[in-house]
């Protein structure tokens, strides 16, 4: 490569491109907001820090099937989401602080991407209807606060995850397909424990 294929124009509206195809984080100054749909829009870069500011309303936040990379702002975690979706980029890291008791989310999508953490010692909200973190790297066993949940929607498929498959609740009314593909797990829907 020479100097000037550095500097081209071309290269230079190639790199505006990119950054254009960031998200603002000034979308969190809007004050009206109930839900941003900003899925399907090939959008890069990481999740902006002030999506756990919003100025209004928390809004109902889908930022599915981009190209996002890097981790959740811890700061998100501060928020009380309705819905998050995040499905379907290439985020990672551990995602564990999203949820907790104090938290009111009811639906969560954050299938398919590389999150890495230890699902074993997650607090789950009971506010939670629909959790998918399929195709992940999540580790460790399913808490048996799943249980008291009155989950309609579960996926966990496609992790790492070992043991027993909690004894109760609505986690057994789903079939196999919304835990197979782990490393080790067992029990009711899946194959007996040994």
């Amino acid at each position: 490569m020479t100097k000037t294929e550095l500097h081209s124009p071309e290269r230079e509206r190639e790199r505006e491109r990119e950054r254009e195809r960031e998200i603002p984080p000034s979308l969190a100054e809007l004050t009206n907001l109930d839900a941003l749909h900003l899925d399907r829009n090939k959008l890069t870069g990481s999740i902006p820090d002030s999506f756990g500011k919003f100025a209004g309303n928390v809004p109902d936040l889908y930022l599915s099937h981009n190209q996002l990379t890097g981790s959740i702002p811890k700061s998100i975690g501060n928020e009380n989401f309705t819905v998050i979706d995040f499905s379907r980029n290439m985020l990672s890291g551990d995602l564990s602080f999203m949820f907790g008791s104090n938290q009111t989310i009811q639906i969560v999508d954050f299938s398919r991407n590389m999150f890495e953490f230890d699902l074993t010692k997650v607090v789950f909200p009971a506010s939670l209807t629909s959790l998918d973190l399929n195709h992940n790297k999540i580790y460790g066993s399913l808490p048996g606060g799943l249980t008291a949940l009155n989950v309609q929607y579960l996926n966990v498929s496609y992790n790492r995850l070992c043991g027993q498959i909690p004894i109760g609740g609505k986690l057994q009314s789903f079939d196999e397909t919304s835990y197979f593909h782990n490393r080790c797990l067992c029990g009711s829907p899946l194959p007996a424990c040994k």
